[in-house]
């Protein structure tokens, strides 16, 4: 006989509790489902994709240009041009040598100038004054070199052009420019016709000659008065004798000035900074010119 099912309260109550919680959690479920589906549907809206379930096929993106459109592209500056070499005038005498009259020069005095180092020699040079036959005189000069000349020459004409300028007359300076230029490192050489007279002075060295623009020239002279027309352009160095042994002004000085003006695409705010040489002028009664302002 098989065994009477008997009702059990407890067994019967725990039936009913475990059906609510599968029901509840079925219910549960769903409503997580369609929170995550609103999320999903949220989410694509803001990132503009399209809401269908069905994925869209991978869409290939053409990158944008990040070059500058040829028409709108800034225009490049231009290469800056190159500097024309520098032009270095330069004076002869008490500049670049001494030159005395044999005969009137103390042997003492060429005794000590070669004593301490001076190089000289002596030259002919022929002479603008002619003796009583009516020939030509001829005239025994000699030359102390300044210190430094050929090294200041050879080293100078490295970045520099240089023109010998001097208010000597030819007969006498072309000899004396033969011996010390034996490598010919003068590109021209300007005697005293070249000069021009002033008002305030003769045989001023006007640079015009050379070139209209100033911005690439030199004058070294130690006559200042020689260049009152370029007053800006001019170098002053101390004049040389056979007395100064020890003489430097070469290439302790003036070359490296010129080294310095030689990168300069205008040199005459550098020497107007450096020597002020229009206001000397009108210390000395010559007023300022054109070049000056």
């Amino acid at each position: 006989m098989a065994a009477a099912e008997v009702y059990s309260p407890t067994a019967a109550a725990a039936a009913q509790h475990q059906q609510r919680g599968k029901a509840a959690t079925q219910a549960w479920q769903a409503v997580v489902g369609w929170i995550g589906f609103l999320l999903q549907v949220l989410l694509q809206i803001l990132r503009g994709t399209p809401s269908c379930a069905q994925p869209s096929p991978e869409v290939a993106f053409m990158p944008l240009r990040s070059e500058i459109p040829a028409d709108a592209a800034p225009v490049p500056a231009p290469p800056s041009e190159p500097l024309q070499r520098l032009t270095v005038v330069l004076d002869l005498d008490e500049t670049l040598v001494s030159a005395y009259e044999s005969s009137g020069l103390p042997p003492i005095v060429r005794t000590q100038a070669v004593e301490a180092g001076l190089h000289c020699f002596d030259m002919e040079c022929i002479s603008t004054d002619k003796d009583v036959e009516g020939k030509q005189k001829v005239n025994h000069v000699t030359v102390f070199e300044r210190p430094g000349l050929h090294e200041f020459l050879q080293k100078t004409s490295e970045f520099a052009d240089l023109i010998l300028f001097t208010a000597g007359l030819e007969g006498y300076a072309r000899p004396l420019v033969d011996i010390i230029d034996a490598h010919n490192r003068f590109k021209l050489r300007l005697y005293r016709p070249s000069t021009v007279t002033t008002e305030y002075r003769e045989h001023v060295k006007d640079l015009s000659c050379l070139s209209k623009d100033f911005s690439r020239i030199v004058i070294v002279d130690n006559n200042p008065f020689s260049f009152i027309v370029q007053p800006l352009n001019g170098i002053p160095c101390v004049p040389f004798s056979a007395g100064q042994h020890s003489d430097d002004q070469l290439m302790e000085v003036i070359f490296p000035l010129l080294k310095h003006l030689s990168v300069q695409r205008d040199v005459r705010p550098a020497l107007y900074e450096r020597f002020h040489m229009p206001e000397w002028f009108q210390k000395h009664g010559i007023p300022r010119t054109d070049q000056a302002l």
